[in-house]
Formats: structure tokens, C-alpha cells, sequence
């Protein structure tokens, strides 16, 4: 029962974060996106040495669409 919670907080989340890139909403601030960027990673690891799949799984896509919204603000800055 508490992996379910886990996977649905955990789809919950990454929906937020999906719906937000998929609707072109203006990304964050690039300082921003960098710290959450790399603060992703290290909990990612942190998560694989405990062996919690759910918040290992969690971060780990926290960090691809950090980098994607990364990629997002680099691009409109280049752009200007």
C-alpha cells in the first residue's frame, strides 16, 4: 500500500512538471534551474543507497526535465 502512495504522489509530480514543459509555459529562472538541476542528481543518489526505487525514480526524472527546461531557457536566450 505504501509504494501505491509513493507511485502516485511520484506520477502526480512528473505530471505537474510534463504539463508545464508540454504547455511552452516560460521556464524559470536559469540560476534556478541549475540548482534544482543538480540538487536532482544528488538526491537521485542519494535515493539509489537506500534503494528507495520510488524517490530514486522521482529525481531522476526531476533532473531529465530540469535539463530539459535548461535547454528550454538557453534557447529563448539565445533567441534575444
Amino acid at each position: 500500500m505504501t509504494q501505491i502512495i509513493g507511485l502516485l504522489g511520484l506520477f502526480l509530480i512528473v505530471a505537474a512538471w510534463a504539463v508545464n514543459i508540454i504547455r511552452r509555459s516560460p521556464p524559470p529562472p536559469t540560476d534556478l534551474i541549475v540548482l534544482y538541476f543538480f540538487g536532482s542528481v544528488a538526491l537521485t543518489l542519494y535515493a539509489v543507497l537506500l534503494g528507495d526505487w520510488v524517490f530514486t525514480a522521482l529525481n531522476a526524472l526531476s533532473a531529465v526535465l530540469s535539463f530539459i527546461n535548461l535547454m528550454r531557457a538557453l534557447r529563448i536566450k539565445t533567441r534575444l
